[in-house]
């Protein structure tokens, strides 16, 4: 996941002229908790917003990341496919 991770980063900021640093929490996250942050540098904060905007989704479409959620009856996987 990390190394997809730094993929993304650098295709997407170089496509909008922007510097990316990504980064996902790992470990037991609570609702309301931020999972993902994203770092953006470029000469304009339009082409900085638009990199992060376009990374999150690229992120949520393409990194292997999967969650346990826990409820108080149990527990399940998600995030194991499309």
């Amino acid at each position: 996941a990390e190394r997809v991770l730094a993929r993304i980063g650098q295709e997407v900021g170089a496509a909008h002229g922007a510097a990316l640093a990504v980064v996902h929490r790992v470990g037991v996250l609570l609702p309301g908790q931020a999972a993902v942050v994203i770092a953006a540098a470029a000469a304009h904060r339009a082409p900085a917003f638009r990199a992060c905007e376009e990374c999150l989704e690229r992120l949520k479409h393409d990194v292997p990341v999967w969650k346990r959620e826990v409820f108080e009856d149990g527990s399940e996987w998600g995030g194991m496919g499309p």
